[in-house]
């Protein structure tokens, strides 16, 4: 039975845009759910960065290669084009430096697919509005004082941090609520308003 079903919405649309028999480096992999589905669904060379313990040691006892480590600081360790992708899922707006990190995974890696949640959602700026609290939603679940996210973006400011790095984005997609991925144009309007999440394939 395919075991995308199990996959959150973001990591079921990037699962389908990763080629079959390719390598890839999963940064901030978790307990290796997407690891996990690429090597049985696509047969898929795949390693894995984690820096919470816990997950190490669940992907671990789920039989992946998986090694703990921080994407703001060990990236710079691994060789260039070392990979076909490297993927960054709902971890970018958790790092210090979210713009060296894309540096690095464009250089080890042929294709990056980062997956953003996008502050700029409707119900994220009706939240606001309305309740004058910074929103905690099914996306953004945390409280603003326990959260480990410290880069909160949009769809479109994620576009335009591209531009500005003269990052070629070769794929845009946003997610909604139902989890259905749709692909967008230009700055993504539309999708700034109606995606809960962004997804970008991106190459130097």
């Amino acid at each position: 039975m395919d075991k995308i079903i199990n996959l959150r919405p973001d990591l079921k649309a990037i699962g389908e845009l990763v080629k079959p028999g390719s390598s890839l480096l999963d940064i901030g992999c978790g307990e290796g759910d997407l690891l996990s589905w690429l090597q049985e669904n696509k047969k898929v060379s795949g390693r894995g960065i984690e820096l919470s313990q816990s997950g190490v040691n669940r992907s671990i006892a789920r039989g992946l290669s998986v090694i703990q480590g921080d994407a703001d600081t060990d990236l710079q360790y691994y060789p260039d084009q070392a990979y076909d992708y490297a993927v960054l899922s709902q971890t970018l707006q958790t790092l210090r430096q979210p713009h060296e990190v894309l540096k690095q995974l464009v250089r080890i890696a042929r294709h990056a697919i980062v997956s953003v949640p996008n502050f700029g959602h409707w119900k994220n700026r009706l939240y606001l509005v309305f309740m004058g609290q910074m929103p905690v939603t099914k996306t953004l679940s945390y409280e603003w004082y326990d959260t480990p996210n410290i880069h909160f973006c949009t769809i479109t400011d994620f576009v335009n941090l591209c531009e500005r790095m003269q990052l070629t984005i070769e794929k845009k997609l946003y997610v909604t609520h139902q989890g259905a991925p749709n692909y967008f144009n230009n700055k993504g309007l539309f999708a700034n308003v109606f995606g809960e999440q962004g997804i970008f394939v991106l190459h130097r």
